[in-house]
């Protein structure tokens, strides 16, 4: 028995419409067209399937059975080919100020090896879920979890905090620094960016708090402001491995608290191969 996908569509479409006129229209085809796939499809299953002895065509009970299952396998066809689809692009991977430090090339590395046919693109997006929300990434490493439903994260690890001075700065050859020092020059904004920094004066006690903060929009206006003696920094260690600059220098801080780094995806995958990435991060991460 010879059954193929256009015998199912033409039932399917026969059902919905009611009439072989409309059917053949849905499906573009013409009525003696159909006429003859549908009596294709009965002489292979062996029944009718349509009752013809009105002018509105109705299933036949071996009808409705077959059209059950017919759904079923045009609907998963479907599936099948939005994923092939969807393995012929890269797996996005967004970030916004770093991805995982240290482990950035191990995990670049070990998914090309073990995924050859999925190439992994790496970008930074400067927004708050650095492109899962605006669809332009499909698996997201963050330092700030986001409110939004359609997002599940789950906390990675941690990250010290490093201060980001300008290399001539008193503090800047120091092998660590205390919050309280960050903030004795009343002078020196801090630079933040809200949108997705992990930076802000409530890290300090109210009394220690910075007397100015500076916005910025992204991680370069960050560090160029940083660089020129126009603002110092407060960023997780990862920033700092990431983004080296010749007028910038990265201090830890011995007392303040750390940051947390989160992997975060689509509630509704948009990438076949997205599990299997967060698992290969999750492998990564706990070597």
């Amino acid at each position: 028995m010879d059954v193929e996908l256009r015998h199912l569509k033409a039932l399917a479409a026969i059902a919905d419409e009611g009439t072989v006129t409309a059917a053949a229209a849905l499906l573009h085809v013409t009525q003696p067209a159909l006429s003859r796939t549908l009596a294709q499809l009965e002489a292979r299953v062996g029944v009718r399937l349509v009752d013809r002895s009105s002018r509105h065509l109705d299933l036949t009970p071996a009808g409705v059975t077959l059209l059950g299952h017919g759904r079923a396998i045009l609907a998963h066809v479907d599936a099948a080919l939005a994923d092939t689809r969807a393995v012929s692009r890269p797996l996005r991977l967004g970030y916004t100020c770093a991805v995982l430090g240290q482990q950035t090339v191990p995990l670049l590395r070990s998914w090309r090896r073990s995924h050859p046919h999925v190439p992994l693109e790496v970008a930074r997006r400067d927004n708050r879920t650095a492109g899962l929300a605006t669809g332009d990434a499909d698996v997201a490493v963050l330092r700030t979890r986001p409110r939004d439903p359609r997002i599940r994260t789950e906390a990675l690890y941690t990250e010290d905090r490093i201060a980001a001075l300008p290399d001539d700065h008193p503090l800047a050859g120091r092998p660590r620094v205390r919050l309280a020092e960050l903030t004795e020059d009343p002078g020196l904004p801090l630079a933040m960016w809200p949108e997705t920094g992990t930076a802000s004066p409530d890290l300090w006690p109210p009394a220690q708090r910075p007397s100015r903060t500076i916005e910025v929009h992204n991680v370069d206006e960050w560090l160029n402001l940083i660089a020129t003696g126009d603002a110092f920094g407060l960023a997780a260690a990862g920033t700092g491995e990431s983004h080296g600059h010749p007028g910038v220098r990265f201090v830890p801080v011995e007392d303040a608290p750390a940051a947390t780094v989160y992997l975060a995806s689509p509630a509704h995958p948009t990438h076949p191969r997205t599990e299997e990435f967060l698992a290969a991060v999750r492998e990564v991460i706990s070597r």
